[in-house]
């Protein structure tokens, strides 16, 4: 195993135990603690954990952004819910953009099962490894910067990617989404990106589950007078729903009227 692959295997024990211990992650791995010591290290280094006795803890600082194996790890069954209700939205032959996120890679997967002839414009790696089976489809990669931690690609070819086409509809998620701030982001470069979408599109489309409400990032994407509608997997509580409808913004979750049957 590679050392990189045993550190995210570490790093998703911590997010499952919130702790780990040097002399059990040596005989699970059959490496030396001195080895596991570098390794969390490393994740100390990077935000991801904070070294104790004999071991380490989680880091529960929500403006540090996991790996996007461990991400996609995360709340499967609410993006599950989130992505069907998406996919729902979406009519044969429609042209779409897919952001980079998590949740997105699940919608492409229930847009496989569902739907047919779409166009979809993406910057995921995993989107576009999930679609590469759909040949009736017209897959369009943007191009630009690989940044491997997030598979994503970005920088200035990236958002001229996006600028060059005009979608029916964006489906885009966030780190958080505040009533003060908006939806947000953890770095620049992936606010960036997801500004120039939402400028690229007839029906904006914001997929968030209910962990990114009331919660705070970095880099601040748009307010969200922005987005037409919001997928998420429960109901928001109901200063969450006052505050949707004065900005008529629509929101779904499963057993709303919007939601499909």
């Amino acid at each position: 195993m590679l050392a990189l692959e045993r550190r995210n295997e570490i790093l998703e024990k911590l997010q499952t135990e919130k702790r780990v211990v040097v002399s059990e992650l040596s005989a699970h791995y059959g490496v030396s603690e001195e080895t596991i010591r570098r390794d969390l290290d490393k994740l100390e280094k990077e935000g991801y954990a904070t070294k104790s006795y004999g071991g380490a803890v989680i880091n529960e600082n929500m403006s540090i952004d996991l790996p996007f194996n461990i991400r996609k790890n995360q709340n499967v069954r609410g993006k599950q819910m989130i992505a069907s209700l998406a996919a729902a939205l979406v009519e044969n032959g429609d042209h779409i953009i897919l952001d980079a996120s998590s949740t997105a890679v699940f919608a492409a997967k229930a847009l496989k099962e569902t739907k047919e002839r779409l166009t979809v414009l993406t910057n995921s790696m995993e989107v576009l490894l999930a679609l590469t089976d759909t040949p009736e489809w017209e897959l369009i990669s943007t191009g630009g910067v690989m940044d491997e931690r997030y598979l994503t690609f970005l920088g200035a070819d990236a958002e001229n990617a996006v600028r060059a086409h005009y979608a029916d509809k964006v489906f885009f998620s966030c780190k958080a989404i505040s009533r003060e701030r908006g939806f947000m982001e953890s770095r620049d470069s992936l606010a960036g990106i997801k500004r120039v979408m939402l400028s690229s599109g007839r029906q904006r489309i914001l997929l968030a589950d209910s962990s990114k409400f009331d919660r705070s990032a970095f880099s601040v994407v748009s307010d969200l007078h922005n987005v037409d509608i919001v997928v998420t997997d429960v109901k928001p509580s109901e200063e969450w729903m006052d505050y949707f409808a004065r900005s008529g913004v629509s929101c779904i979750f499963p057993g709303s009227d919007a939601s499909p049957a």
